[in-house]
């Protein structure tokens, strides 16, 4: 680790033992905490860890907080065995979750922005991930995060197109940014651009459709809301990358 500032040398540390102490604090209440709510309160650590250091200290941070789920808040206790299969769901989730919000935080930290900890955009993350790991149809997905969509930026409506790049709308881009054209808008001073704004998905590297997004009247949405967006978006091209091909919607 002598390669790295000194920061990142102690969200490395933080990675490894920053989840450990917080299970560890969990102990006491872990039968009358639900493991959803556990989880939960690990991701927000992992989070604190990502927006200290960089990605390799949030995924460090999130498989530290997997592994001591599971050590100490599933039954049996103090072993790396998990005896249901909701458990072990919630913990994949965690991994999951845990390193998409890393991701997420260590953008953040880069763009020197508070990243998304709150509980409601936490729970909008979560609840996509379990969705797109158990849903039978991607269009169950697809619809699931539209709602999301259109809540989180104030919408008055929201499509998906599956497949095309016709026209050259807005484009809400993976940094959270507007690019119109070429150029970026300031939407926090200029506001929206006229018109649909395009947010597209992706899985496995390969473009699978693009949500289009109608702008409410209301203000624009910060920075940490519209990475929510973009996280959604990649929540549903990953489900469209497993599930193949999608109706139109």
């Amino acid at each position: 680790m002598t390669g790295y500032p000194l920061r990142d040398r102690l969200a490395l540390l933080a990675g490894l033992a920053g989840p450990f102490l917080v299970a560890l604090v969990l102990v006491p209440f872990r039968t009358d905490l639900s493991r959803t709510n556990a989880a939960l309160i690990l991701v927000v650590a992992v989070v604190a860890v990502a927006a200290l250091g960089n990605r390799v200290a949030g995924a460090l941070a999130a498989l530290s907080a997997a592994a001591w789920f599971d050590f100490f808040l599933t039954r049996p206790y103090q072993t790396f065995d998990i005896d249901t299969s909701a458990d072990v769901e919630t913990a994949v989730l965690l991994l999951v979750v845990g390193l998409i919000v890393s991701q997420l935080a260590a953008r953040a930290r880069r763009l020197k922005v508070i990243t998304v900890t709150d509980a409601d955009h936490l729970r909008r993350v979560h609840e996509t991930a379990e969705l797109a790991q158990s849903a039978k149809s991607s269009d169950t997905v697809v619809d699931h995060v539209r709602g999301q969509l259109t809540e989180v930026l104030g919408l008055r409506a929201c499509r998906f197109e599956y497949g095309t790049l016709m026209g050259r709308p807005p484009r809400l881009e993976q940094d959270g940014n507007i690019a119109v054209g070429r150029r970026h808008r300031d939407v926090d001073i200029d506001g929206w651009p006229d018109g649909e704004i395009e947010l597209r998905t992706y899985g496995n590297g390969h473009y699978l459709g693009r949500f289009m997004l109608t702008p409410g009247p209301g203000p624009v949405p910060p920075l940490r809301a519209r990475l929510v967006a973009v996280t959604l978006a990649d929540q549903t091209g990953a489900a469209l990358d497993t599930a193949g091909p999608l109706k139109d919607g």
